[in-house]
């Protein structure tokens, strides 16, 4: 058992480039990991790390070890964690990424008929609106859109991640009506800034026949949330581009209504991610399982759709 914790704590090192890091996934002090992973270099009798101030380092050697290992060391675990449970119950924290406002909006509320079902599972839910590292972070899933998707982890399709024009009622009064997307370039635009890279991007916008036109807005104000563009387009402020689970609520009590409703930005899909095993742990399975069945019993899917 010393050999398997050594194990795990050169893993953990090596994805997270420190032995602190390996320590918050751990529970363990850096010192502790720091022994344990020269105590397996001793029975190895070679050096796994090049170590500086700053970060771990591989060797050759360290690399190829982490090849043959790292895999069969998350079959293990996933094999002790599915034993490990009352009655054959899926058991254990669930750590989970989502978006601040969708995750509070659209999954917080399924977490009571969740717990009913799985009360041997301890939620640990993360919410933020950027990427996170599903592997090197320890996150048993995430649920987003625009992942990019890194070697390890897969995605299952929950609904299309598609962004729509909205404006208020009062705004679109006060001004020539917008019947195609050139007339876009005459008004004031909510624009989006990427929380990620703190760009504001380029967007294609595309009509129900499969058409393509450029989005092209008047600069009026930048914001780096969808609720807050909505927000801020409820008061007459301008038009914002926003992504349709923010929109619903404000589509629905009329403060805002879309503007050219033909046409949407298709930006792929809403997706959860977990990392790809043979042998899943049954609290990951559980909660995959749980969520794309809401989804679907709740109509998500069609709901999010722009067409």
């Amino acid at each position: 058992m010393e050999s398997f914790g050594s194990i795990e704590c050169f893993v953990r090192s090596a994805e997270g480039g420190s032995f602190a890091e390996a320590a918050r996934h751990l529970s363990l002090t850096p010192a502790a990991v720091g022994k344990s992973v020269a105590k397996l270099e001793a029975r190895l009798g070679v050096r796994l790390f090049q170590r500086s101030t700053r970060r771990l380092t591989l060797t050759e050697a360290g690399k190829v070890f982490l090849q043959e290992v790292s895999g069969s060391l998350t079959t293990i675990q996933n094999a002790v964690a599915n034993l490990a449970s009352a009655e054959g119950r899926p058991v254990g924290t669930l750590k989970v990424s989502m978006g601040t406002v969708f995750g509070n909006r659209y999954v917080v509320p399924l977490l009571g008929e969740f717990m009913r079902r799985f009360p041997d599972i301890s939620p640990d839910w993360h919410f933020d609106n950027r990427q996170v590292d599903l592997i090197g972070q320890g996150f048993d899933a995430a649920i987003g859109g625009g992942f990019e998707l890194p070697q390890g982890v897969v995605a299952r399709k929950l609904a299309p991640a598609h962004r729509v024009l909205v404006a208020s009622p009062h705004y679109l009064a006060q001004r020539p009506p917008v019947l195609v997307p050139e007339d876009l370039s005459r008004c004031k635009g909510i624009l989006i800034r990427s929380p990620q890279t703190g760009r504001i991007r380029s967007w294609q916008l595309t009509s129900g026949e499969r058409e393509q036109r450029p989005l092209v807005l008047k600069p009026g104000m930048t914001m780096s949330d969808s609720e807050a563009a909505c927000c801020a387009s409820a008061q007459g402020l301008g038009i914002a581009l926003v992504s349709m689970p923010m929109a619903v609520p404000f589509l629905d009590s009329g403060a805002v209504v879309r503007v050219l409703p033909d046409w949407y930005v298709d930006d792929g899909n809403i997706s959860l991610y977990y990392a790809e095993h043979k042998l899943l742990p049954g609290k990951t399975r559980a909660f995959v399982d749980f969520i794309i069945e809401q989804f679907a019993e709740q109509g998500l899917g069609q709901i999010f759709s722009a067409v």
